[in-house]
């Protein structure tokens, strides 16, 4: 996968937009995003909407459902159209996996230790159509690209990956796995909550079916607000649940017709979750999501990157291990330590006000651009005495 960070432009500290206090080293944004001193506001201001609901019009539940969509098809690179609102990763890929055949016999391509949302809903319908699940075991040399491209063949119908593993940041080159998976018939599957928004997403390289993207992580989004890109092809599917919001000139009616319309709003919209019009959240999504426009997401890349390289040259001089710079994103890299990381090492860094994660063997470490080298400092002080 090319790296699209090399002409982007680091950005300076933007730790002054969140409410971060200095003697706390957040590097922890794969598990959660902070919100934004000024996502916040705008949700207070989303409550007082909700404090005063005579205040809400008809075009209340669809104007900022439409910005917050736009503002996502901008960051991943698609059309608005192709974009349906949904609640959370879980459900964008089950809305996958209603649409698309699995006969008797063939299988579905995940990696091993894969996050449980795109792997249970496969073994789910592999086991319910007699077709087989096909781990790719984690790879020795840390080439996961070249393990995935092994394991799919003339019997492969869907091709569930991440582009990156989400424990510890290593690369899974997804234009090479959706060439490889189209020349079979297969669907590709992305789930891509752990790099969209922090990494350049080469939507037009991959041609995936489906991209889910949890939005609380590196959107900095509320929590119960995700997003889902169907491919042109595959909108003629059908959600799971149903709903009036997304039907054919429901923006234009009253909202009391005892009419029932079967014609859905154009593109993905008829995948769109019930209550999408969330007077809270999408207010705060939207200044989120624009923010990381103003920003650029190449930019947030190249300022990442250097930061986790710093990270990794470091940590090697305490014996810890990282996957090769050349095989992972440059947002997120997991430690691997050759004594074991002990069951509490969260607990013990966290006593060090220094905030990650434990994920399996990885100790995950993800930087964002509120992060400073005051950060790494304080990350390898802790490591040095807890590792």
């Amino acid at each position: 996968m090319p790296d699209t960070t090399t002409t982007a432009q680091p950005l300076a500290s933007q730790r002054h937009l969140f409410d971060l206090p200095r003697d706390i080293a957040y590097i922890n944004c794969a598990y959660f995003g902070p919100f934004m001193n000024k996502a916040r506001e705008a949700g207070i201001v989303g409550i007082d909407r909700r404090v005063h609901p005579w205040t809400i019009s008809r075009s209340s539940f669809y104007d900022e459902v439409e910005e917050v969509r736009g503002l996502f098809a901008r960051i991943l690179g698609s059309s608005a159209e192709d974009v349906s609102i949904v609640p959370s990763s879980s459900y964008g890929l089950a809305v996958a996996a209603a649409n698309l055949e699995i006969r008797k016999g063939q299988n579905v391509v995940v990696p091993q230790h894969e996050h449980s949302s795109n792997f249970y809903v496969w073994h789910k319908k592999a086991l319910e159509n007699g077709a087989a699940i096909r781990i790719v075991e984690r790879p020795a040399d840390g080439d996961w690209t070249a393990a995935v491209l092994a394991r799919i063949d003339a019997g492969t119908a869907v091709v569930a990956m991440p582009n990156c593993h989400w424990s510890d940041g290593s690369l899974i080159d997804l234009v090479a796995i959706g060439a490889a998976t189209r020349k079979v018939g297969g669907a590709l599957v992305v789930d891509a909550t752990q790099s969209v928004g922090a990494w350049p997403f080469d939507l037009a390289g991959v041609k995936p079916d489906y991209v889910m993207c949890s939005g609380y992580k590196w959107l900095f989004c509320p929590y119960v607000l995700s997003f889902l890109y169907v491919a042109p092809h595959r909108q003629t599917g059908s959600g799971i649940e149903f709903h009036g919001f997304n039907r054919e000139g429901a923006r234009e009616s009253s909202g009391g017709s005892f009419e029932h319309v079967f014609e859905f709003e154009p593109g993905a919209r008829r995948f769109d979750m019930g209550e999408r019009s969330n007077f809270v959240s999408l207010p705060m999504a939207k200044v989120a999501l624009g923010q990381l426009l103003s920003w650029g997401v190449a930019s947030i890349a190249a300022t990442l990157a250097p930061m986790t390289r710093r990270i990794a040259e470091r940590a090697a001089e305490l014996g810890l291990g990282a996957p090769r710079a050349d095989r992972r994103l440059g947002h997120l890299i997991g430690l691997s330590n050759p004594k074991g990381w002990a069951p509490d090492i969260g607990a013990k860094l966290w006593q060090e006000r220094v905030h990650v994660s434990l994920r399996g063997d990885r100790l995950r470490i993800s930087p964002h651009v509120y992060n400073d080298q005051q950060d790494v400092d304080r990350l390898i002080a802790a490591l040095r005495k807890h590792a």
